[in-house]
């Protein structure tokens, strides 16, 4: 999961950015809201994560561009103001959950976990291809039946391969997904984990490197690389 986090606390954010990393999410920060919106226009996220008042354009103007995108992406809202009536605004600009300063960092995970269920209850909470049966709630992976124990970042990049279904995901695209914006695209990060992740499912080996392209679970259907 990739969320965008407009925050203008730079100690706040970076602390909010490291906790999310440890959850296996991926977190983009943006200081004001002229820099939120530019992350909008170049990034897809999954979930965004919004301070009310920031400088330039403010939280709300950020969450209406959002929704006048079409895009459903759930918004969190925060802000330091406790008052119903701004409540109340903030979900009728198109909020999905409200956050009131100051906040236990586990609520806000639990929030956004929660966000993420909702977005996803069209499609089965269990992921299965190949043998590999993913758990994205409970964050479990078994293979075959067999329990696999997984880091935060190779569960992440298991859980953009299983989504794909046996589709070719480029290493620019699990960086995208499974890292965030300071991830460097020359790194061997992503060919390093996939390799791991590869030996931790065992073998047969379930993921395919498509030379020159990506990766893929290994789905075994005639006319795949």
């Amino acid at each position: 999961m990739r969320v965008l986090i407009l925050e203008d606390e730079p100690l706040l954010a970076a602390a909010i950015k490291d906790g999310l990393r440890l959850e296996a999410i991926a977190a983009d920060i943006a200081g004001d809201g002229d820099t939120a919106l530019e992350l909008l226009s170049i990034n897809d996220y999954d979930m965004a994560v919004l301070d009310r008042d920031v400088p330039g354009p403010s939280g709300d103007e950020v969450a209406q561009h959002i929704v006048a995108g079409g895009t459903g992406t759930p918004i969190i809202m925060l802000t330091a103001a406790n008052r119903i009536d701004d409540k109340a605004s903030g979900f009728e600009l198109g909020a999905d959950d409200y956050l009131t300063k100051p906040f236990e960092f586990r609520e806000l995970v639990m929030r956004i976990r929660a966000l993420d269920r909702r977005r996803s209850r069209a499609e089965p909470p269990v992921r299965e291809i190949a043998g590999i049966t993913l758990d994205p709630f409970r964050r479990e992976v078994y293979r075959d039946g067999r329990y696999i124990a997984l880091t935060r970042k190779q569960f992440a990049v298991l859980e953009v391969l299983v989504e794909a279904a046996g589709g070719v995901v480029s290493a620019e695209q699990l960086l995208e997904r499974a890292w965030d914006e300071n991830a460097d695209p020359f790194t061997n990060a992503v060919r390093i984990t996939v390799s791991t992740l590869r030996k931790r499912l065992g073998e047969p080996w379930a993921i395919a490197t498509v030379a020159g392209v990506g990766y893929r679970i290994d789905t075994g259907e005639p006319g795949r690389a």
